[in-house]
């Protein structure tokens, strides 16, 4: 091979005031412009639309017609050791003469893309479309004129956003129970442990989905990487809320939903593998962001529905696998690499 540049131990990535943002897809776009071909190593989360290069410049390279994956690895310490890369690291090759299938949903395992591709035959609508963005319920404007002190203990990146630090912090606004003008239930994380504080109605700025059955799921929980050993189990514990119950930003929000029933049959929905292992598909950091569920297909949660929600969760996932026809292989895979839950 030849090499017309050698640049020794360059950075992915620059520190910034709230998270290091990433610069390597700068060296992708250069090598563009001087090159016929180039290969390069780089981390790998873009390949799964994930991470934090831009979002048009992901689709972009992964509708390309002229790039390939050349090599992935999974675990970045293999190839460097003792780092850990979320996402893994990829080798991609690139060659203006010559025509590659594109990227496209990228997976390094064959039973993920096939299982994903059967999926998608149906033509369903994408869960993501129940789950809202982090971050939807804040302070008001009359919270700060009751409590100027609050501004000041708000990160700088936070601003109105109600955080986890809030509930542990703020105990002039948060309480310990219920009271007569503190009535509504925020959960959040005190010392690393769940934790519901109460706060008056008045001081919340609040999505319609607050006054809705929902369920909530934390935002980040372990790498979620599907690989040769069985996987964590991609979400955190779910929670079933009810109605005037909202969260911090540690959480985030499915639904909500008109009854109970629905909102319970969302809830033994996405502990299913079934839906777990579709999440994996994009799943490639901690976080669980709403893109990553854009894979797993929305069902009928009500009564009257093609799956039978009265059922445990280990037959639920037999009639998820047999309404999308997965082999006997890919039923295998499922259950071998993502636990079920507790």
């Amino acid at each position: 091979m030849k090499f017309d540049v050698v640049v020794g131990n360059p950075p992915y990535q620059v520190a910034g005031e709230a998270r290091d943002e990433p610069i390597f897809h700068h060296f992708y776009e250069l090598a563009d412009k001087v090159a016929i071909r180039y290969c390069l190593i780089s981390p790998a989360r873009f390949l799964f639309n994930a991470g934090q290069t831009p979002k048009a410049w992901n689709l972009k390279m992964l509708s390309k017609d002229d790039l390939k994956v050349a090599f992935y690895e999974q675990d970045s310490s293999k190839i460097f050791t003792g780092k850990d890369i979320p996402g893994g690291i990829a080798v991609l090759y690139h060659d203006k003469k010559q025509k590659f299938e594109p990227i496209g949903s990228f997976s390094h395992l064959p039973e993920l893309t096939s299982i994903t591709n059967k999926v998608r035959k149906l033509n369903e609508a994408s869960f993501s479309e129940l789950v809202k963005p982090q971050g939807i319920y804040r302070f008001s404007s009359e919270f700060f004129n009751d409590f100027p002190q609050a501004e000041g203990m708000q990160g700088k990146g936070t601003k109105n956003k109600i955080v986890s630090k809030s509930l542990a912090a703020m105990d002039f606004a948060f309480f310990e129970e219920p009271n007569e003008k503190s009535t509504i239930k925020i959960l959040g994380l005190v010392n690393r442990k769940r934790t519901y504080k109460w706060i008056n109605k008045k001081y919340l700025s609040y999505p319609d989905s607050f006054n809705e059955w929902k369920v909530l799921v934390p935002e980040a929980n372990g790498s979620g990487a599907i690989g040769e050993v069985p996987s964590t189990p991609l979400i955190g514990k779910p929670v079933l809320a009810p109605p005037l119950t909202g969260h911090t930003d540690t959480f985030l929000t499915i639904g909500g939903f008109e009854t109970k029933v629905e909102c319970e049959n969302v809830f033994k929905y996405i502990q299913t593998k079934f839906a777990r292992t579709l999440l994996g598909t994009l799943k490639t950091t901690q976080h669980n962001s709403r893109s990553t569920w854009k894979n797993i297909p929305i069902q009928n949660f009500k009564l009257k529905s093609d799956i039978d929600w009265s059922k445990p969760i280990s037959e639920i996932d037999q009639q998820l696998y047999k309404k999308y026809g997965l082999s006997a292989a890919e039923i295998e895979f499922i259950e071998t690499k993502v636990k079920a839950m507790d």
